[in-house]
């Protein structure tokens, strides 16, 4: 069991590092930094990956987990939607901090701005679901329950494990309320599933519907 902790904190350890970088590196350097903690956290990723540190990674899936990853999308942009129709600045109390603006048009609109979208895509939709479910629904789940998380089953329930975890995944995030609900509902699906994969997947469907209606609204914020 000996360092067997890294390969789900250091991929996770990386990002939050490197946005933390990238947020006090002048005007550019949150584009800069978004492409280089995509490709630092998927090369970890990878690396760790073909040294079987991920066992639980199983390659299978089921529908219920696209439903789920839909699900998510609709939570998470439905105050946004309320906001922009009905007005009002309550918002604010369900935020955390100021809203940031990723914004790939800032350059105009050639090739810079597809890149810049293209390499957020691929940050949210293939690497960040990746690492934060290996983090919170593997590693931190079950080192919550027994410290040789190892030898406990992907999917087992504690109401503690679920509780810190929750709060963990959502208060990671700006829009904390939804990141909660968000988190109970990834959680659930693998409690039902006992599948990490199926979260992996919910994630990423998530964050690729919440990428096409940024780009088609400009709700930047929520980038």
């Amino acid at each position: 069991m000996k360092k067997s902790f890294l390969p789900y904190l250091v991929p996770f350890a990386a990002f939050l590092i490197l946005t933390y970088v990238g947020a006090y590196s002048g005007q550019h350097g949150v584009y800069i930094f978004y492409a280089i903690k995509t490709l630092v956290v998927g090369g970890l990723l990878y690396y760790y990956y073909s040294r079987g540190s991920y066992p639980e990674l199983q390659w299978k899936c089921s529908w219920i987990a696209i439903l789920v990853g839909i699900l998510v999308f609709i939570i998470w942009v439905a105050p946004d939607e309320a906001s922009r129709r009905f007005g009002g600045d309550w918002l604010r109390f369900i935020k955390l901090g100021k809203d940031d603006q990723f914004t790939p048009y800032q350059y105009g609109v050639g090739m810079l701005a597809w890149l810049i979208i293209a390499v957020r895509l691929i940050g949210a939709v293939i690497v960040v679901p990746v690492f934060e479910e290996l983090f919170w629904r593997s590693f931190a789940l079950r080192w919550l329950i027994n410290d040789d998380f190892l030898s406990v089953p992907v999917g087992a329930f504690t109401w503690l494990s679920f509780a810190i975890v929750t709060l963990g995944f959502g208060f990671e995030h700006h829009e904390w309320l939804v990141g909660l609900l968000a988190g109970v509902l990834y959680a659930a699906l693998l409690y039902k599933m006992k599948n990490l994969f199926d979260c992996v997947l919910a994630h990423a469907v998530t964050n690729l519907l919440l990428g096409i209606y940024v780009l088609s609204t400009q709700q930047w914020h929520l980038w």
